[in-house]
């Protein structure tokens, strides 16, 4: 994990490198009840990155959980989606509370992928 001073009420963790081990290391630190789904899709983006010959699947492993443990380690970012989670879950999709839940992910999603894009 590359080293950074962490503030009260500042990320659990320390930002980790875009590695599997790292990665993984974090999550199961930040988010542990994942790991299995991680794991998962690390051996899917590899089989499909030897049957394709494209890093690509990886790539895209990495990024997809970069961005997962990056939310997860900052307390107020993972309680909003958490929120927007369970509102997603939990009411009809005629609700318009359900759309500003799923706006309220992708929003989350994607600007937490710029940030690391520009670190």
């Amino acid at each position: 994990m590359t080293a950074q001073h962490i503030e009260p009420g500042g990320p659990f963790i320390p930002r980790p490198e875009r590695t599997p081990g790292a990665l993984r290391v974090a999550l199961a630190q930040v988010a542990p009840h994942r790991l299995a789904e991680m794991e998962r899709q690390k051996d899917e983006a590899i089989a499909l990155a030897a049957g394709t010959g494209s890093l690509g699947p990886i790539m895209q492993f990495l990024e997809t959980w970069a961005v997962a443990v990056e939310i997860a380690r900052i307390p107020s970012t993972a309680a909003r989606l958490r929120v927007a989670e369970y509102t997603a879950q939990t009411v009809d999709q005629d609700d318009p509370a359900w759309r500003g839940a799923m706006d309220e992910i992708r929003t989350l999603h994607s600007s937490t992928r710029e940030s690391l894009t520009r670190e």
